[in-house]
């Protein structure tokens, strides 16, 4: 049986070395991450059609607030893994808060993160709160989709123990167990990264910006969603485990995503799309 596993790749944890200087796989991802959805953002911007008019923004606007929403990812997403997921340790080992280039990022805290950063951002340029989050979480499952093929080639974050007899099931290098296990990072990056933009970018086609707050309520839904599936096939981290239920931490702090995202849909439909400058009122 053990013929049928896939030997897992071995990849090098520095994805490029100049001199000194070292770019780990990780940072690649956030750095690309950030830097593609920037571009995508300011394509939606150009295109007044997906808005009903003018886009609620500036392209200046949406370049200042790159560097707002990079901070808030990684202030937010630094922060929530220590209060989530290691609080003892980091309680033990404060100097290790820093060291981020070790790992350990939690997406519910960058994504708190941006929210601040959003709401910020915009009431400091006089901005439509919701439409900026329709924007950033239109981009964001870019981000989400390298950040999983990143923990895939770091040989993190694996998935639960299966039978050999999974075709696609691996051995992670990095398992004490070396038990056969689902590569979850790749369901994870397939569900919240390409399922999660193609449904937006679809959503976005149709005339979703017209209507203020359907896109992130949309996004913070379906992530909710996809990120509880993804966590039937991933193992808990080693210092949590299972909580009540046979639940893990990625599901508790998921499940209110659920109840979020329904009322921020519901709320866009009854708002309904802003009548353009001159219409009949």
């Amino acid at each position: 049986m053990q013929l049928l596993l896939i030997d897992f790749p071995a990849f090098k944890p520095i994805a490029l070395e100049i001199g000194p200087f070292a770019i780990r796989w990780y940072a690649l991802a956030y750095i690309c991450g950030i830097v593609f959805g920037w571009l995508y953002a300011r394509s939606l911007l150009k295109k007044e059609r997906l808005w009903g008019g003018p886009a609620p923004m500036s392209l200046l606007q949406i370049d200042d607030f790159i560097l707002w929403v990079t901070l808030g990812i990684i202030l937010g997403g630094r922060t929530g893994y220590v209060l989530f997921y290691n609080l003892p340790f980091f309680i033990d080992h404060p100097a290790a808060i820093f060291r981020l280039w070790e790992g350990g990022m939690s997406f519910h805290g960058g994504f708190l993160g941006c929210v601040v950063a959003v709401m910020w951002f915009a009431f400091r340029n006089g901005i439509s709160i919701l439409s900026l989050g329709d924007i950033t979480t239109a981009v964001a499952p870019v981000g989400l989709l390298l950040g999983r093929i990143a923990n895939f080639i770091n040989g993190e974050l694996w998935g639960r123990a299966t039978d050999a007899s999974l075709p696609w099931a691996m051995i992670f290098p990095n398992d004490p167990t070396q038990l056969p296990r689902h590569p979850s990072q790749l369901y994870e990056a397939g569900m919240e990264g390409i399922l999660l933009f193609t449904v937006l970018a679809v959503m976005i086609r149709l005339g979703a910006l017209k209507r203020p707050g359907m896109i992130l309520g949309a996004f913070i839904l379906i992530y909710g969603l996809t990120r509880i599936a993804g966590e039937h096939f991933r193992e808990p981290d080693a210092q949590l485990g299972f909580l009540w239920g046979g639940l893990t931490m990625g599901m508790l702090l998921s499940l209110p995503m659920l109840i979020v995202g329904g009322i921020l849909i519901v709320l866009a439909v009854r708002r309904g799309a802003p009548k353009p400058a001159g219409a009949v009122r």
